[in-house]
């Protein structure tokens, strides 16, 4: 297919029961479709609506899901409509096609991140030397190339990030505060990067994209037409780019709009 559609999932398609963002009356609400469990108890939801658009977008075009998430924690996501011949994890380190690692792409990645970047397990250290236990909750590292924070956002310093990244910065690596979490990332791991290449190996002309986060402002600038929710990170920094969409709608009722603009333009 010429059109190429890289979608982040939490946030952006999918939504967590607290981050649902439903202001009108119950009896107004949207129905839901539960698409992920977690330990038994349900997880993440789209709206019955978005499900068939989702769908209908997979038969439309190549549907790219883009996301940070583990291997495992995407396995977890059941999307409707055909399952994606490719998925970028991880931020863009692991490329999956028909579900398992795509080996070349995973030695490519660690390759750059050994040549430009300082090794995680030093980035990990500073982060646990200097954080404090009255505001950290977790800490973890995802498939050996990345580690974030979950924080407590009231008791976090607001000079605490900044000061993370200035020191980050000068080893190769950025660091974004999203909703509860404080992300450390190698520099050169970046969702575009995993896309572009999903480009080359279908011949896909053009890109259309959608994100809500810091580390999806990479992947909105390399498409063709992209579009944010008016909730999250870039929504809160008033980020904006010449060829994406900002929307006013923000929770799930923003995944169902996205889902509808990036439908009509793969049409």
């Amino acid at each position: 297919m010429s059109v190429l559609v890289a979608g982040d999932l939490d946030r952006t398609l999918v939504y967590s029961a607290a981050a649902l963002g439903l202001t009108m009356p119950d009896t107004r609400a949207p129905r839901l479709l539960c698409v992920e469990t977690y330990q038994q108890r349900p997880l993440s939801y789209l709206t019955e609506t978005a499900a068939a658009l989702l769908a209908e977008l997979a038969r439309t075009a190549c549907f790219v899901p883009a996301t940070t998430r583990t291997r495992e924690q995407y396995a977890r996501l059941h999307l409707p409509g055909p399952a994606p011949e490719f998925a970028v994890c991880a931020n863009g380190g692991e490329l999956l096609v028909h579900g398992e690692p795509d080996l070349t792409w995973r030695a490519r990645v660690r390759g750059a991140l050994a040549e430009n970047c300082a090794p995680l397990a030093e980035v990990r250290a500073r982060l646990l030397r200097h954080a404090d236990p009255a505001w950290l909750l977790k800490e973890r590292t995802a498939e050996d190339l990345f580690a974030y924070l979950v924080v407590d956002r009231d008791r976090l310093p607001a000079a605490w990030p900044a000061e993370l990244a200035e020191w980050a910065g000068e080893r190769g690596w950025t660091v974004s505060l999203q909703g509860r979490k404080v992300y450390a990332v190698p520099r050169p791991l970046t969702k575009s990067a995993a896309v572009a290449e999903v480009a080359r190996r279908t011949g896909a002309t053009r890109l259309l994209a959608a994100g809500d986060s810091l580390l999806d402002a990479e992947l909105l600038l390399a498409a063709d037409q992209g579009w944010r929710p008016g909730h999250g990170e870039l929504a809160a920094t008033g980020w904006t780019a010449p060829r994406v969409t900002a929307l006013d709608t923000r929770g799930v009722l923003a995944g169902e709009e996205i889902l509808r603009c990036l439908l009509a333009a793969a049409r």
